[in-house]
């Protein structure tokens, strides 16, 4: 349960944290909020050469209004995207997703930039940022590099982030009129995601008008459930034709089988999740 000795960096500008990463060399890791890199530190499944810790960076923190979206800084954590006004008033699907993750210590510490670069496919915030087709702001040595949620996340654990390079922001589009909720289902309190459903409505004139629904842990990627999302507009506001759109829910998806349940369960509870998640995104 001891990590193997490295050296360690503590940069205060991400200018600084670039050129730590460039003179390490390749055996090198990020250091966000320390969530998932520590304790596989200590199992020794990773031994990097040299960390550098982003923690004192302050310019990769906070949450600040963008005309018609909202910038995250990567180091923001998982309490203060629960609790932020600008995200409640905003994107009330990311906060709401955030109140989810882990327990209170871990969304003290862990990060927000930290949880989607990790790219756990049983994470709880990739899903709902990519239902909001935000844009992720990476910084490297050739400058800024913008990325789409939908290109962002690429295999399991595996994100567009090259070497060298860091995510500093995620900028998100305003959804102020819509309704959303994150719907999880686990076995115990505190539990990684089994299934879990991020949706966003907007409803007009009685009808869905547009729709996003985001699935976490339905393949080695979060997913956008696009059949559900298509049959949902211009569907009538009742739980009937919610619930014939979700029962879309598990097409083109690829879950895993394991000791939580296997690849049917999962495609079940995707149908089950995602009409209470529409439902309670409806206000019904």
């Amino acid at each position: 349960m001891i990590p193997s000795a490295f050296d360690y960096a503590a940069p205060t500008t991400v200018a600084e944290a670039l050129e730590a990463l460039a003179g390490a060399g390749d055996d090198v890791k990020l250091l966000a909020g320390g969530q998932s890199l520590i304790p596989v530190m200590k199992l020794r499944l990773a031994d990097p050469a040299m960390v550098v810790d982003l923690g004192r960076i302050g310019e990769l923190s906070g949450v600040s209004d963008d005309g018609d979206a909202l910038l995250i800084g990567a180091m923001t954590t998982h309490h203060q995207i629960a609790t932020d006004p600008l995200i409640a008033a905003h994107v009330p699907l990311l906060a709401q997703a955030a109140a989810t993750v882990a327990d209170p210590q871990v969304r003290h510490r862990g990060t927000f930039g930290g949880a989607l670069v990790h790219a756990d496919p049983a994470g709880d915030m990739p899903a709902p940022v990519l239902a909001t087709e935000a844009t992720f702001i990476l910084n490297g040595p050739d400058g800024e590099r913008r990325v789409a949620a939908a290109d962002f996340f690429q295999g399991y654990f595996t994100t567009a982030v090259d070497d060298g390079e860091i995510l500093t922001h995620v900028r998100v589009p305003k959804y102020t009129a819509w309704g959303s909720h994150y719907e999880k289902f686990t076995r115990v309190a505190q539990q990684w995601s089994i299934v879990a459903v991020a949706a966003m409505v907007r409803v007009e004139g009685g009808t869905i008008a547009e729709a996003r629904i985001g699935l976490t842990n339905m393949a080695s990627t979060p997913l956008r459930a696009t059949a559900v999302e298509q049959a949902l507009i211009g569907a009538s506001l009742t739980r009937e034709a919610i619930a014939a759109a979700s029962s879309h829910a598990a097409d083109g998806t690829d879950p895993a089988s394991d000791l939580n349940g296997d690849a049917r369960y999962r495609r079940h509870l995707a149908e089950v999740l995602t009409k209470r998640a529409v439902i309670a995104a409806t206000g019904l």
